[in-house]
């Protein structure tokens, strides 16, 4: 597929020749900064952005609190207390970490749950999708590895707990619960790999962020409509587009300005209102919490781990909560081909949108019951909001394209802008969607 016709970097000063003649970085720049963008992008296309932000945030404040943090267990609760207490700024740095994978995850399923309601997952971007999976696993991975370091007692419990569903899969089960380990149980082994693997991961997943970004602006971005932008002239695609500078960095900056007052807000007044009360008390194998949690942004999934109490043929119950819980996200990464409609945006899919709002009561209702005892009534809404998750993907998506009759959609984004914003508006190029 051919990319959308746009103007090429020239370097026009000699040292700019020399340097793009040698290591073409400026043109790489200049090329992401001007590359036609659909004017019409409307305001959940901000999350790009809050994403980058929150990675950069991560891995800074990450690489100085290493700086201070002792990965044994003898020393690791000490230590984080140490941040805390003597180290000049320390409370604002670990608050800042923790709260900042908090809003990581926030805007993560922000631009999940876009990407799910206007299609981007669709022919040409299923590997752009595929990646942005892969980019959400490795953050789950890194989020679990991460709260196991303050070795409080919900992190030795958690790790404890979900560690020892590796040990339910057949055959291979127990060896991989071992290997994660680093030995029978949860203890020193184990927290020097999740250590490890938690300072590594953020690296892979920001080598996988420039993948997903060159994958996205080989086949350019979808828009609200989820009409392809005009590629048969420069002067159509011109109509369709504006640069990404200034009109989509700016729009992305004010937003993200917007969203860091309450991020502030947060970690100066509330900065323990995510976070769990036990995780202040120092690990102790012999004492169990009354209730063992994992952070908020993991609920829905526990949820549906929780969720499975009764055995299906040869498969046990703990079985199959590892299954379901893994499952609801394998079956987002297989979206692209589940999805058998023909139109894009789900803005033009009346039954869609019923189906997806659902969906999206769903995911919150789940990580209300994960938060909730495992008991009645928590477990068979568990099951129902579980069932619904499945039913959604596998079924209800095939077969809305089969049945579906959509709305009619416009010929052009052009079509699109000028419907919202009048001819005056599309014609100039100094005002950007809304």
């Amino acid at each position: 597929m051919s990319g959308i016709p746009h103007d090429h970097y020239e370097p026009k000063t000699a040292p700019e020749k020399w340097v793009e003649s040698r290591l073409p970085i400026i043109g790489l720049v200049v090329s992401t900064l001007t590359i036609p963008t659909p004017k019409n992008l409307n305001w959940m296309w901000i999350w790009g952005i809050v994403l980058t932000f929150c990675l950069a945030l991560q891995i800074i404040t990450g690489i100085t609190l290493v700086m201070h943090y002792t990965p044994d267990t003898t020393l690791a609760f000490s230590s984080v207390e140490h941040i805390m207490r003597d180290v000049n700024g320390g409370w604002a740095l670990r608050y800042l970490h923790m709260n900042g994978a908090s809003l990581f995850f926030i805007a993560v399923y922000a631009h999940i749950f876009r990407g799910l309601y206007y299609g981007s997952y669709k022919a040409p971007r299923e590997i752009t999708w595929i990646i942005g999976m892969l980019i959400f696993l490795l953050m789950m991975a890194t989020g679990f590895m991460g709260y196991v370091l303050p070795w409080g007692q919900m992190s030795f419990w958690g790790a404890t707990v979900i560690t020892g569903l590796f040990g339910a899969i057949p055959l291979v089960g127990e060896s991989i619960q071992t290997w994660l380990l680093g030995g029978p149980a949860v203890d020193n082994a184990t927290l020097t790999r999740f250590f490890s693997l938690h300072y590594l991961l953020p690296f892979v997943i920001a080598a996988l962020v420039a993948v997903h970004i060159w994958a996205f602006h080989t086949t350019g971005n979808n828009n609200p409509t989820g009409v392809e932008v005009r590629r048969t002239s420069k002067a159509d695609a011109a109509k369709d587009t504006l640069p990404f500078w200034p009109y989509f960095v700016i729009k992305d900056l004010f937003a993200l300005m917007l969203i860091l007052v309450i991020f502030a807000a947060l970690v100066g007044f509330m900065p323990n209102f995510l976070g769990h009360p036990d995780n202040y008390i120092e690990a102790n194998a012999l004492q169990t919490p009354a209730h063992i949690v994992p952070e908020w942004y993991f609920l829905p999934f526990y949820a549906m781990l929780r969720a499975i109490t009764f055995d299906i043929l040869f498969i046990n119950s703990k079985l199959g909560g590892v299954i379901a819980m893994f499952g609801s996200i394998i079956v987002m990464f297989l979206v692209p081909w589940l999805d058998t409609s023909r139109v894009r945006s789900g803005r033009y899919r009346p039954r869609f949108k019923v189906w997806f709002w659902i969906l999206v009561f769903d995911f919150f209702l789940l990580m209300w019951c994960g938060a909730m005892p495992a008991e009645q009534p928590f477990v068979i809404i568990s099951q129902i909001g579980t069932l619904y998750w499945f039913s959604y993907f596998l079924i209800i998506l095939p077969l809305l394209g089969l049945f579906e009759r959509p709305l009619e959609q416009p010929e052009t984004i052009e079509a699109d802008f000028k419907a919202h914003y009048g001819e005056k508006a599309s014609s100039g190029a100094a005002t950007p969607a809304e």
